[in-house]
């Protein structure tokens, strides 16, 4: 097993206790994200834990700036998991790597999908598993809050560095964890539990809602036939289209272009109807009796 390990204090109490746990078993990864000048000393100081503990590390650097209009989360996210999978496709013996998201992360996660209007996935907050590239992802911490992390490795007088830019209060991530988080704590003394199983309840539903996604495609055809989508009601319309679109075209249609593709297809009537609506980072166009989505910027 391979631990996930930037040297703060949530994936340091995850690597020393899985070290100690399975000893000579665990390894490490740090991601140099190349994003701020202590980055060098995180590297280091996980340097120094790993050789304290006995436990090999991998360093993988790589460049998390984010692209205009992309979330620096989100940019930081993606480079973190390429390197995941570079790490482990050099190295066959890591079948499994542990992430230290806690409980706190998951409530903070689940409040930045409700304030931008997510729909069933973003409302599914954190998995505990899932696989990717072949690689088993766990996070075993999420039942845990922040504080009882923090209280452990107090107790076993382990070291460890914080990252300035967790307190920055220009990311919504972070302003959630300045300021409605404690009141959370002053107001529902349990809701980190019931938090989660919100989550849970909208995962099992997301699950329900991609069975039939992938009934429905089979019926319509892919690409789709428009008489075979009018057929359908209009939640299961949006259902399938946005399944179809994410997995033929790895596509996310917003809400308003979701809505507009349907209006057309409900209207789509007589055979000289034309639909031609920009969906994600391309084109929906009718063709026949079928719609299909294409990137136009390639084909320009």
């Amino acid at each position: 097993m391979a631990i996930a390990f930037s040297g703060g204090p949530d994936s340091t109490a995850l690597l020393l206790a899985c070290a100690r746990k399975w000893p000579g078993q665990v390894s490490a990864i740090h991601i140099h994200h190349g994003l701020q000048a202590a980055g060098d000393d995180f590297e280091r100081h996980c340097q120094t834990f790993c050789a304290r503990l006995g436990v090999p590390l991998r360093v993988r650097r790589v460049d998390g700036r984010h692209a205009p209009g992309q979330s620096p989360e989100d940019a930081a996210r993606i480079a973190r998991y390429q390197a995941f999978d570079a790490v482990a496709g050099q190295d066959p013996s890591i079948r499994s790597i542990a992430l230290a998201q806690h409980a706190d992360d998951q409530v903070e996660t689940l409040l930045l999908a409700l304030s931008r209007g997510a729909g069933l996935p973003g409302l599914s907050a954190m998995p505990a598993t899932w696989v990717r590239a072949g690689i088993h992802y766990h996070r075993p911490l999420l039942q845990v809050s922040a504080a009882e992390i923090r209280r452990w490795l107090a107790e076993h007088d382990a070291g460890y560095v914080e990252d300035p830019s967790n307190t920055d209060e220009r990311f919504t991530r972070n302003r959630i964890r300045a300021r409605l988080m404690p009141a959370l704590d002053a107001s529902f003394a349990h809701f980190r539990d019931t938090f989660a199983r919100s989550a849970t309840h909208a995962a099992q539903a997301q699950t329900l809602l991609l069975e039939l996604a992938v009934q429905d495609l089979a019926d319509i055809g892919m690409p789709p036939l428009i008489a075979a989508l009018q057929r359908l009601s209009r939640a299961r319309q949006a259902n399938v289209l946005r399944h179809w679109l994410n997995t033929a075209h790895q596509t996310v249609p917003s809400a308003a272009q979701l809505e507009e593709l349907l209006d057309q297809i409900d209207a789509c009537r007589t055979r000289g109807h034309r639909i031609q609506i920009k969906v994600g980072s391309g084109l929906v166009e009718r063709r026949g009796p079928l719609l299909h989505w294409y990137n136009h910027l390639v084909l320009q």
